[in-house]
């Protein structure tokens, strides 16, 4: 019997190591088969097909009538204008589409914020995977993002270095541009706008210098005898100390239109982004709508200005940025950011799609030229640091192509090809994915407050951050204004009058404390303590029951992760719920945190039909993660 038993345990062992899975093939886990008989063109759709379909046989047709990238599925048959849109197809039917399907953007770009080191600004995934690119990591890269149909990639960090334009590092860039190639990915780089005078040896960097313009000529004419298909440069131009155009006394316009004329031969692109703020303005959501609605109309046709989704920095919840709407003369492209920068890094589970859908109902897809996402890519194992962390890759490729889909339907496909079909599964870790951001929310910072996380990073809650000599815009304090009165920033019109930027519709609903959503109410008013909210409640007891509700939520996704156990390989079941800990204590370090700290200007009770903090102010106000814990994520608390 007792050799039954254990003969039985080795096979169930063997069977579980056989399943057990450490999330390197995203959701690219096909199996190879090898059986299909793939006729037309012999290309990558062809090579994919023949490996991977289940089918006995497939036809790939060109059609030169259809749109570029677009394609038809019927039955197994799969039509489209070129080999790009058939390979689009080909992953398509992979994933069980049938009929006809186009992007609805050209360009549908990530942007790494990768170093020349090798390190990942605000990466949570390890180092950068163009340092010394793997060309099976490149290739699996390649197809990942044409799954999803994501079409370009910009190489390096925002905050470029000079070098990035030296001749040896483009030699590199065209190694890895000739590897994405075949999978319809045009590579792009950020730029440092002093280049001419650290690269090139020239004083000055000013746009409208013949010798600066002659040197940006040459060296553009440089990369694309490397790299034919170069899409282009994106810029970050004065902000936040990198130089720019109006270092020399020159707009934004005058510094974009120089770096357009020089690539429009080549018909390449300038993505300038419009990520600026100044210590000295009395709101930094201002600052984009006050430098660039001047100059709208006044970009060339090759310029498009890069706008996060929203006025700060990719917080939690945030209004739109009013440029968007404001701005009608001037091509503009949205930047979300998938590195969850503000948002837990790689330690929680928070699906991002439902934030997209949120901006998209304020901005309509039509008025935008492109799509840009942060990307949240290391040479950790399974990509993204967090196995759930690659549902927001695959959900900004798929939201590129069509912002259309609703976040469920992504979820559901990427859980299908992630994990598993079984309905005992897909449906609540649906259900999680899809509460995850509203949860975010609560436990982080509720009713629109922003911006208060620890000053050496953006991880924990440190309202209280405000060291002498920091300028201000860099610490909580100038976002929450808490005081014996209330809490929140007056946006109003007669505070800084931010509400002016919207169109006259919501700036008359945000203007008024009564009809401010009050998922927002914080961002635009400063409200008193015992404002009544629609709960009924006072808006202290209503933020401490929202900071109570995420806490609980999160302690529920681990919950559900449990009872998931039987339906997950061993290896991500037991990574995922590592992480949901970490996300439950987490929220508990949040809410105990911002309570009690804003409990010292309150000076109101925490109610008593909710859970108390389990700490005291001392204690949190005491709390740390060393920098080094931060970056990889497996981290713990320290004091």
């Amino acid at each position: 019997m007792m050799k039954r038993i254990t003969l039985f345990l080795w096979v169930l062992a063997s069977v579980c190591m056989a399943k057990a899975e450490d999330g390197s093939q995203l959701w690219l886990r096909y199996q190879p088969v090898n059986k299909a008989k793939v006729t037309g063109p012999d290309c990558l759709a062809a090579e994919e097909l023949r490996t991977y379909y289940q089918g006995e046989t497939a036809t790939l047709t060109l059609d030169p009538k259809m749109a570029d990238d677009a394609y038809r599925i019927s039955g197994s048959t799969i039509t489209a204008k070129n080999e790009q849109g058939l390979l689009y197809g080909a992953y398509a039917l992979l994933r069980g589409e049938s009929g006809y399907s186009a992007p609805y953007w050209k360009l549908r770009i990530l942007n790494h914020w990768d170093n020349p080191n090798g390190t990942v600004e605000r990466g949570f995934a390890g180092k950068s995977i163009f340092l010394n690119p793997d060309p099976e990591r490149i290739r699996m890269y390649a197809r990942a993002n044409a799954s999803v149909g994501i079409n370009g990639t910009v190489l390096n960090n925002v905050n470029a270095k000079p070098e990035a334009l030296s001749t040896e590092s483009l030699q590199k860039t065209k190694a890895i541009a000739d590897q994405l190639r075949p999978y319809g990915i045009r590579v792009y780089l950020s730029i440092n706008f002093a280049s001419p005078i650290k690269v090139g040896g020239l004083e000055t960097a000013d746009p409208l210098d013949a010798k600066v313009v002659r040197w940006w000529k040459e060296k553009v004419k440089e990369i694309y005898r490397l790299i034919p298909d170069f899409g282009g440069f994106l810029v970050k131009a004065n902000s936040e100390g990198e130089p720019g155009p109006q270092d020399f006394g020159r707009t934004h316009a005058d510094g974009a239109n120089m770096l357009a004329r020089v690539l429009k031969p080549h018909k390449g692109i300038v993505m300038w982004r419009a990520f600026v703020y100044a210590p000295q303005s009395p709101d930094r959501a201002n600052q984009a709508y006050l430098e660039f609605m001047p100059l709208d109309g006044q970009f060339a046709d090759n310029v498009i200005i890069q706008i996060k989704n929203g006025p700060i920095d990719f917080q939690p919840r945030e209004p739109y940025s009013p440029l968007f709407t404001a701005m009608q003369k001037t091509q503009m492209m949205v930047e979300f950011q998938l590195t969850q920068e503000y948002l837990g890094a790689a330690n929680h589970l928070v699906y991002l799609a439902p934030m997209w859908q949120e901006f998209f109902s304020y901005v309509k897809p039509g008025s935008l030229k492109a799509m840009a996402g942060v990307a949240n890519i290391g040479d950790d194992t399974n990509w993204c640091g967090h196995h759930f962390a690659q549902a927001n890759w695959y959900a900004f490729g798929r939201t590129a192509w069509n912002p259309a889909l609703k976040p469920e339907e992504i979820a559901d496909e990427w859980i299908r090809q992630t994990f598993s079909n079984d309905e005992r599964l897909l449906s609540p870790v649906r259900q999680i994915m899809q509460e995850s951001r509203e949860a975010c929310v609560k436990y982080m910072m509720p009713l629109g407050i922003h911006h208060i996380f620890a000053g050496t990073h953006h991880y924990g809650p440190e309202p209280w951050y405000a060291p002498k000599g920091l300028r201000a815009d860099w610490t909580p304090p100038y976002y929450h204004k808490a005081d014996s009165i209330g809490m929140g920033f007056d946006r109003t019109l007669t505070g800084t009058a931010n509400v002016r930027q919207y169109p006259e519709a919501l700036c008359r609903l945000y203007n008024d404390i009564n009809t401010c959503p009050e998922n927002l109410i914080t961002w635009f008013h400063h409200v008193p303590w015992d404002h009544k909210m629609k709960s009924g409640r006072t808006f202290w007891d209503e933020l401490c029951h929202q900071y109570d509700e995420g806490v609980h939520e999160a302690r529920h996704f681990l919950t559900v992760w449990d009872a998931m156990q039987p339906y997950v390989d061993a290896q991500r079941f037991s990574e995922v719920q590592r992480k949901l800990r970490i996300q439950a204590r987490d929220a508990e370090w949040w809410r105990d945190a911002c309570l009690l700290y804003f409990q010292t200007f309150s000076h109101r009770p925490i109610p008593q039909d909710m859970e108390h903090p389990v700490h005291n102010l001392d204690e949190m106000m005491q709390f740390s993660i060393p920098i080094s814990m931060y970056e990889n994520p497996e981290h713990g608390y320290t004091k």
